[in-house]
């Protein structure tokens, strides 16, 4: 797991979203692909040198936003997903942020829970795909 600090390793990260949004989940590449890109921090998990999982984070509000959370489906279910969002809190505290905010799809709700979120708002569609808003209190 690492922050992604060279044109390869932002491209993996890109990589792995694009599989996991666009191709899966038939996300628009114009919706993928925001204005957020270049003032964002970006993660990739790597499976030897194969990127596998990806996350993106950045600060908004005094919060940190944590988006585009993905694993591939050959590693789903195997702890990745937990590991890119321990990796990117820990990188949340040297920020010295409050609290995380995040925008789950309603499928995910409870991984996220089990990692201390907390639902914030009412049920609502990002690129046609229900969602809820969810935070966790930095302490």
């Amino acid at each position: 797991m690492i922050l992604a600090k060279t044109d390869k390793e932002l491209q993996d990260a890109l990589h792995v979203r694009k599989v996991v949004f666009v191709g899966e989940q038939n996300v628009p590449m114009e919706e993928e692909i925001d204005e957020f890109e270049n003032t964002s921090d970006h993660f990739v998990l790597y499976d030897e040198d194969e990127p596998v999982g990806a996350g993106r984070f950045r600060v908004k509000e005094g919060q940190g936003k944590v988006e585009r959370i993905c694993v591939l489906s050959t590693t789903r279910g195997k702890g990745a997903g937990k590991r890119i969002m321990n990796f990117i809190e820990e990188h949340a505290r040297s920020k010295e942020v409050p609290a995380l905010i995040l925008n789950a799809q309603t499928h995910a709700i409870p991984f996220y829970e089990n990692l201390g979120y907390s639902i914030t708002s009412d049920e609502f569609l990002d690129a046609g795909i229900p969602h809820k808003s969810m935070k966790k209190i930095l302490k």
